[in-house]
């Protein structure tokens, strides 16, 4: 681990971690169309994985093998190699632990992990951490892993991207992959796979689209085989090594979490109410408009006072970025949106959409959120509803600790979903007594600069740098109040401003903007 220097944030940011160089937080530029785009220029060569033959694989197409472990071994698995996975069964999947349990039985030591996010379910790999076979996670903890990470128990730094931003260090070479293992509903023999078919069809795999293409090995795993060919098919069978059959790959019904379901709370309805009737008056509502609302139970209400609107003044709009849930569904197949474009399916109502609807389509981190493409569909979004676990006075905002300095959240595309024309953050004002808004957050996942509007039960705080959006709403009856009036008002009611959280000087964990840079440091929390 090197030594941390201040980035244009000013938070402390390694020069080096893992053995491979950082560059820190650039900050903002204007583009010559006028648009504020990341200050840092990637260079070079997208990687690429080395030529293969087809004269190394089975003519006749069939490349199963007998069961993971055999996958594996024929992959060349050993000491320090990248596995990486994908989190399309959320806290329903069932093979990242059977792949860390093969290699255990093999005897392998120090690999790292690579998923795209990872989950409770996930637990199981706490004791391949301790003993050894895991040397580091490089991707989104939630929960026990994040906890794990949090206490310096690690032997390697965790670094956490976004989905955009783990799609970038793929393909820009960063994290070069050595075996993608890949959960898949249906495939064939010649792994052609999908995620729309089967007993456990979980919806598309674009989290996965990435690794099939760049990973040096590629297994798919299924408990869906059928004959070739698999139609449709989301990853192709040319890029995949090996095919294995499980038993059961994923138990669908968990996809839905505690994070996807629509919220009951008062507090909470009253702040979706808000958002709705912002969107409404802020004139972003109007035919021909599009919106991206996260997972959480406060944007879901939000998805459906916005629908009784759109019905209410007749307005349809052109597409609506998914994760697609139950709600988006409802309103592509009552005529209010053209198209769902889904870059994760959140429940079985948006796998079933998914199989059914021509216009809910199926799209990937590549085209959504990759910032080292040629542009992506994250710009073109008119406006996003997200959560967060802070923000600060200057809309800066913390999606993965908590006030007491604990990783225990993932980024997911929230960071790349800023890039939005309005990006609106709903928030309670305070959970279990712990003030939301603080002076600085605990860890910058989002800058002040991309974040637009605050919202919370207490009131409606817009970002002063959008003048146009304090414009539109003047005279709306909207609670429109300075965020300062709002942080004061609930440190009145709980007794005052959080306890700074009490942190050792050794890093934990780092994260990555978008871009790659690293725009902040999680440090190990005293216990």
């Amino acid at each position: 681990m090197s030594e941390l220097r201040k980035n244009v944030a000013g938070r402390p940011a390694p020069t080096e971690a893992n053995g491979k160089i950082q560059v820190p937080y650039c900050g903002f530029r204007k583009n010559e169309f006028g648009d504020l785009v990341s200050a840092h220029k990637p260079e070079g060569r997208r990687a690429a994985p080395r030529i293969r033959s087809c004269a190394d694989y089975p003519l006749r197409g069939d490349k199963r093998v007998s069961d993971l472990r055999t996958a594996l071994e024929k992959c060349g698995l050993k000491d320090g190699m990248t596995i990486s996975t994908h989190h399309h069964f959320r806290n329903g999947d069932l093979v990242a632990n059977a792949i860390f349990d093969a290699a255990a039985d093999l005897g392998v030591k120090n690999l790292l992990w690579f998923p795209s996010a990872s989950f409770p379910c996930h637990q199981n790999q706490l004791k391949h951490l301790e003993s050894g076979v895991i040397h580091h996670i490089e991707g989104s903890m939630n929960g026990p892993l994040g906890d794990y990470c949090s206490r310096g128990k690690m032997r390697g730094l965790g670094v956490l991207r976004s989905h955009g931003g783990r799609y970038q260090a793929v393909q820009d070479g960063e994290v070069p992959i050595d075996i993608a293992v890949i959960a898949s509903p249906t495939a064939d023999p010649f792994g052609n796979a999908n995620g729309v078919t089967g007993d456990s069809a979980c919806g598309l795999l674009g989290f996965a689209l990435a690794d099939s293409q760049y990973a040096e090995r590629v297994v798919v795993v299924t408990d869906n085989l059928v004959p070739f060919p698999c139609v449709p098919w989301q990853i192709q069978g040319n890029y995949v090594d090996f095919v294995v059959e499980m038993e059961q790959i994923g138990d669908p019904s968990k996809i839905i979490s505690g994070t996807t379901q629509i919220t009951k709370s008062p507090d909470r309805l009253l702040i979706a109410d808000y958002v709705a009737r912002f969107v409404r008056e802020a004139g972003i509502m109007k035919d021909g408009f599009s919106f991206q609302a996260g997972a959480g139970g406060t944007a879901l209400a939000f998805a459906i006072y916005l629908k009784e609107m759109m019905i209410e003044e007749g307005v349809k709009a052109r597409f609506i970025r998914g994760g697609s849930t139950k709600y988006l569904v409802e309103m592509l197949e009552e005529g209010l949106t053209d198209y769902i474009l889904d870059g994760q399916t959140f429940d079985l109502d948006g796998v079933r959409s998914m199989r059914e609807n021509t216009n809910h389509v199926n799209t990937s981190p590549f085209t959504s959120y990759n910032y080292h493409g040629k542009g992506n569909f994250a710009g073109m979004v008119d406006a996003v509803v997200l959560g967060a676990t802070e923000v600060d006075l200057d809309f800066g905002a913390n999606v993965v600790t908590h006030s007491d300095g604990r990783l225990l959240h993932g980024i997911g595309g929230w960071q790349n979903c800023l890039f939005s024309n309005c990006t609106i953050l709903a928030i309670p004002s305070f959970r279990d007594r712990i003030p939301v808004i603080v002076d600085r957050v605990t860890t910058l996942c989002g800058p002040g600069e991309l974040i637009d509007v605050i919202v919370t039960e207490r009131g409606i705080a817009i970002n002063p740098r959008r003048q146009d959006l304090l414009n539109s709403v003047k005279g709306s009856g909207l609670p429109i109040r300075p965020i300062e009036e709002i942080k004061q008002e609930v440190e009145r009611i709980v007794g005052g401003a959080p306890a700074q959280p009490s942190l050792a000087d050794d890093p934990v964990a780092i994260i990555k903007w978008v871009d790659g840079t690293v725009i902040d440091t999680v440090f190990r929390v005293n216990t």
